[in-house]
Formats: C-alpha cells, structure tokens, sequence
C-alpha cells in the first residue's frame, strides 16, 4: 500500500496549517481543534514517517529538513483539491437543473427557455422530464415543474398556470365525421382516454351529463404531448389545453370545434424547489424570470380574448 493512502488525510490538513503558520496554537485555532489534538496529530505523522518534522523550542517550533522539504509538497497537495473542489462547485453553481413533465416541457419551456439564457448568458440549463415528482434529497434536481395541488413540506412553491382543457381534433377527421354542432355529437367520435376525468367534467359543463363514457375502449397514453399527437394523426378526439397547442391551432394541425373551456380550479402547474435553496442566485434568476413570462403571457391571453370578445 501507498504512504500516502496509510496516512489520513486530516493528519496531513493539520501539518499543513502547522507549517503555514508556524504555531500548533494557530493551527488549532483555525482548525477549531485543540493545541493538545494538533501536537497529537503532527506526532501521528511524524511516527508514520519515522521521522521528526518540527523542533520544539520554547514559544516557538523550527521545521526540521525533513519538515521543511515535506510542507511545500503537501500545501501545492491542497492547493490541488481546493482548486478540482472549487473548479466543480462552480459547475454545479453554472448548471441549472430543472425536472418537469414532458407536456409542459414541450409545449411551453423549450419554446421559451432560450429567452431565459439569453437573460442569464452563465447559467446553463439541463432539462430532465418526468412524470415523476421529484426528490430533492436524492436526485440531482435543482427545481421543478410540477401538475398537482402545490408543493410539500419544506419546499418554496409558487403556482404558474391554471390548468383550462376542451376537446380537439384534425380537421381531417371533423370533416369525415362532422359537422358537430352541438357537444353531444362529440359521442359519435372515438374519444382518446375517455377515462380521463376532465371528460365527464367537460361534458357536464356543456350540458351533456348522461354522457356515457365507461363502455369505451380505453387507451392510456401518459400525456398531453402523445393524445395530442394522436389527435393530430386522426385517431379520435383528445382533451387538452388550449395554452399548450396554440401553433396547431394556427397551422390547422388541430381544430377547437367547441367555444366551451373548462378550467380545474383544483390544480395546476407550480415551481417549487427547497427552501433552502431559495437565495441560490441560479434558482433566483429562474423563478424571477419564469413568474415574469407566465405573467406576461397571461396578459396576453386577456387581450386575445378580449379582442376576440368585441369582434364577436
């Protein structure tokens, strides 16, 4: 075995500030250890060493040769792994690490996310999508974005965006099917997880109560982002969020065939990280930066509808 792996390192970390400053009681002192603790491990080494490192004079201790040839050695040693340690927290602190899922993902952040770098040029971004919440503790995440009621304890939440859902199809299969001029007739269709639970409350909001959805063949595909595609396909009709499929809409990928949009009060999208972790610069400037987009969308939401309402 290696000297070097025989001796430990806090033995050497102790020698190390011995030499530097010369003073077992200094020595100590920065290293928040006793005079006696520091004599014990400069005598661990030098024992290990067979050799003396210091002379012991009054009030004051000299290096030996073999002191003085070893402590330039083991400070560059240090020097080293301060320098790799440093060099890797800065990474760390340069690298922002968000978990969401792979609707919001998709369909809002990645469109959106290069005005963030933009913003902050140092920090870069690694995006991890899941359906998964996320455990801070265990996983390297930074912070998340998350469908539910808000956060947990210990975590610093703040909501981003209600969730609103309607029916959407190709226009390819409303022309082959349609026309639909009335709610009920989205029963004619095949509809995409008619299990989901926004279907009932959909149809309940446009009147159709009775809608009979259990006898259906269901097909569970994970999320928006694969219903949508699904939909766009052709294959049935899927329930989703408006927000999300704006440039299918426009490129008439998608139609909207119903006005009616519901919204589920109970939950939605929220940022939520540690408390802890609140004063980090990196999950500063995100949160700052992501409240102030949904903001500023929103308020673009309002003048759409707002004009649409008075060309009506």
């Amino acid at each position: 075995m290696k000297l070097s792996r025989q001796i430990p390192l806090n033995t050497l970390r102790v020698f190390e500030a011995v030499a530097r400053l010369m003073s077992f009681t200094k020595a100590g002192a920065e290293l928040g250890m006793t005079q006696t603790a520091v004599s014990y491990q400069v005598k661990l080494l030098e024992d290990t060493l067979e050799t003396p490192l210091f002379l012991r004079r009054p009030r004051q201790i000299e290096f030996t040769e073999a002191g003085a040839r070893l402590a330039p050695k083991v400070a560059e040693a240090f020097a080293l792994i301060d320098d790799a340690l440093a060099g890797l927290k800065m990474v760390q602190d340069e690298t922002l690490t968000i978990s969401t899922t792979p609707t919001f993902a998709a369909h809002w952040l990645a469109q959106r996310i290069g005005k963030f770098q933009l913003a902050a040029p140092n920090i870069a971004v690694r995006l991890q999508t899941s359906l998964d919440l996320s455990d801070f503790s265990r996983e390297p995440v930074d912070l998340a974005i998350r469908y539910g009621t808000s956060g947990g304890q210990g975590l610093a939440s703040h909501h981003v965006m209600r969730i609103d859902y309607t029916p959407m199809l190709s226009p390819a299969l409303l022309a082959s099917e349609g026309p639909l001029t009335e709610p009920r007739d989205l029963l004619r269709l095949r509809l995409i997880d008619p299990g989901d639970p926004w279907w009932p409350a959909w149809f309940s909001a446009a009147g159709v109560p009775d809608a009979d959805l259990k006898g259906r063949p269901r097909t569970r595909l994970g999320s928006q982002t694969f219903e949508a595609s699904s939909a766009i396909a052709g294959h049935g009709v899927a329930i989703l969020t408006p927000a999300f499929y704006r440039p299918e809409v426009a490129t008439g990928q998608l139609v909207q065939p119903f006005s009616l949009v519901c919204s589920d009060d109970r939950t939605g999208y929220w940022l939520v990280y540690p408390e802890g972790r609140k004063h980090q610069p990196k999950i500063r400037a995100f949160r700052d930066w992501l409240l102030a987009e949904i903001a500023a969308d929103e308020n673009i939401r309002y003048l759409v509808g707002s004009n649409m309402a008075r060309s009506d």
